[in-house]
């Protein structure tokens, strides 16, 4: 056998190394909180979708014969002050809570980005102009900010999330507007600006793709928060109006029966924290993942 039908020993450089989804991957799954949050959460999502078919009862079912009944085998979660199954208004009530989450965090995420873009690229004074209204925005609490929204608006659980999507727009733009002052002056940027791309081109087609990886690791903190914020605007009726089975109207619709029906907020309570706390897991787990600083 000659020498050149040797094989050649592949140098450490050459060698295939793992793509930018696998180095993700293989990051998340070392967060060990990450992937039990991520579990919890993909079970309540499953619930969520498959809550009108898993639910046992009519979730807004008056029944006279029935009327705080505790847990039993009928009513795994007993009922409410109306006869009312609890584990079917849970189940049905994570559809809501799960959308009011989402859509929030959508507008936050879309509003603020566009600002954040603008702001940055182009500086001057539209950078100013757009930095003091989030610096004014940034004035008022965002719970107060999203209660005279809505105050405004009319209770609603649509205007709820149109709420607190507004309240949580400021932080989305200065954190792409930090991440497009830097961005715009790589080598990609400006060869695209010599090929003649226009602006809108350049920042959504070349600079927005390349400042996601903040935004999303904020947006998966933020549907935490947005959950929380929109059950307490439902909790002191605000929200979602009856007989609407949202958990924060759930709360406070138990309230009153703390002592003698003390289920009425215990399980809508327990589904509160389990997807805030899944929430949250899963976003830390995605900036260890998407956050390079932290791979070193």
């Amino acid at each position: 056998m000659s020498v050149e039908a040797l094989p050649r020993a592949v140098p450490r450089s050459e060698r295939a190394r793992p793509g930018a989804f696998q180095r993700f991957a293989q990051t998340f799954r070392l967060n060990p909180g990450a992937v039990v949050g991520l579990a919890v959460l993909l079970m309540l999502l499953a619930l969520a979708l498959l809550a009108p078919v898993l639910a046992p009862y009519d979730p807004i079912q008056i029944s006279a014969a029935d009327l705080l009944t505790p847990p039993n085998r009928q009513h795994w979660f007993g009922t409410d002050e109306y006869g009312r199954d609890i584990l079917s208004r849970v189940l049905i009530g994570s559809r809501l809570t799960l959308r009011v989450g989402l859509v929030s965090v959508a507008i936050s995420a879309a509003c603020g980005s566009v600002l954040g873009l603008l702001a940055g690229y182009y500086g001057g004074l539209i950078d100013t102009v757009i930095m003091r209204l989030i610096d004014i925005k940034l004035a008022f609490p965002s719970i107060l900010l999203a209660m005279g929204i809505v105050a405004v608006l009319g209770p609603s659980l649509t205007n709820v999330m149109i709420a607190v999507g507004i309240g949580g727009v400021a932080t989305y733009t200065r954190v792409v507007r930090a991440s497009v002052l830097s961005a715009k002056e790589y080598l990609y940027v400006l060869a695209a600006r010599a090929a003649g791309c226009t602006d809108r081109r350049i920042m959504f087609v070349h600079i927005l793709p390349n400042v996601l990886a903040p935004v999303i690791v904020l947006s998966a903190l933020s549907v935490a928060g947005a959950i929380l914020a929109a059950s307490g605007l439902s909790f002191i009726g605000l929200g979602a109006q009856p007989p609407s089975p949202e958990w924060g109207a759930m709360l406070n619709d138990g309230q009153n029966y703390l002592r003698d029906a003390w289920w009425m907020t215990t399980f809508p309570g327990l589904a509160i924290m389990l997807i805030v706390m899944s929430v949250n897991l899963v976003g830390d787990g995605l900036r260890d993942a998407l956050d390079p600083r932290l791979r070193l």
